[in-house]
């Protein structure tokens, strides 16, 4: 589960692109994953791994990160949910932005180049795990044709304390029909 509150508010940011991420953007995506680690409701992880721990963890083809000049906003990628062939198209999102970025609309264009990217390389059910309390990641995922399909009680303990998660999910109507 790995998401950020992402509030959006209107804000004339400069113009931002979306690419592939590269090995060399991982010193600021890991930055921007510190940043969603320190809210307390972006993830149960209490610190980011190192490259070749993640690198080995995500797939290749939808990995994204948001740019505006020379700087990195966010970030979005997938993660295989297991490596049983029956499950090769079904993929866990992970959505970070800059905490100096929220409210610009970089979750809103991460998030459609990854369904976008995800639809491209034959995936057709994205799955997305947010704690309740992130209501702007639970809202910016339905907006993108996510829904919710239940609540895992009590998933995990975070500093004592037993979270709930929500699992989302979107079925492509492109890929897999």
């Amino acid at each position: 589960m790995n998401y950020i509150l992402i509030p959006m508010q209107p804000t004339d940011a400069q113009p931002t692109s979306i690419e592939p991420m590269v090995e060399k953007d991982w010193p600021t995506v890991r930055a921007i994953y510190i940043e969603g680690i320190n809210t307390g409701n972006a993830t149960f992880e209490k610190s980011p791994p190192e490259w070749a721990s993640w690198d080995a963890g995500h797939l290749r083809a939808c990995r994204l990160v948001a740019r505006s000049g020379d700087g990195v906003l966010g970030w979005a990628a997938l993660s295989p949910v297991s490596s049983r062939c029956a499950y090769a198209g079904v993929a866990e999102v992970s959505v970070y932005v800059a905490r100096r970025s929220r409210g610009q609309g970089v979750g809103t264009k991460l998030l459609a180049s990854l369904v976008e990217a995800s639809e491209r390389e034959g995936i057709w059910t994205l799955q997305a795990g947010i704690f309740p309390e992130n209501v702007s990641s639970v809202e910016l995922h339905k907006r993108h044709g996510f829904r919710i399909v239940g609540t895992r009680e009590k998933f995990g303990s975070m500093d004592g304390r037993w979270r709930d998660v929500l699992l989302l999910e979107r079925r492509s109507t492109v890929s897999g029909i």
